[in-house]
């Protein structure tokens, strides 16, 4: 049985604490598809430039027990969150890549139980580049329905 695609807004809420205490907090609220497939969330926006990254679009895949980050287009990036996992990742840019890596601390999925629930999510994690700590960080993904 195919599942129907729903037209969601996104609001994704980042929250990035450097080795000074600096905190940089944004949040982005876009339009986007939300789908579940054979017991996995599929959320797909396009970035705008408000996030820096107009010219891609990001899917994010949800599963009972990791997430992972795909972004396609001007950049391109895949990143599996896990909790207690070190996951790598290379970030593809127009001026150059990077060696990437999280440590995910915490992960909470809510509302994915039924297939008319949308997910909403909640990430901790420690961003490494190129091997060096850059922050310590929280990410909130919440849907509605358009």
């Amino acid at each position: 049985m195919a599942e129907r695609t729903k037209q969601v807004v996104v609001t994704v809420t980042g929250l990035q604490r450097d080795a000074q205490g600096e905190e940089n907090r944004i949040e982005l609220v876009g339009t986007g598809d939300y789908v579940r497939k054979n017991g996995v969330g599929y959320i797909k926006y396009r970035e705008t430039e408000l996030s820096g990254l107009e010219g891609t679009t990001t899917v994010i895949k949800v599963r009972p027990d990791e997430v992972t980050l795909l972004r396609m287009g001007k950049v391109e990036q895949k990143q599996v969150f896990r909790p207690g996992q070190k996951t790598q990742s290379l970030y593809t840019t127009p001026f150059g890549n990077l060696d990437m890596a999280v440590v995910t601390g915490v992960l909470h999925i809510s509302g994915t139980a039924g297939a008319q629930e949308l997910p909403a999510i909640y990430i901790e994690y420690e961003l490494e580049i190129a091997g060096d700590w850059q922050s310590a960080n929280t990410l909130s993904i919440t849907l509605r329905e358009d």
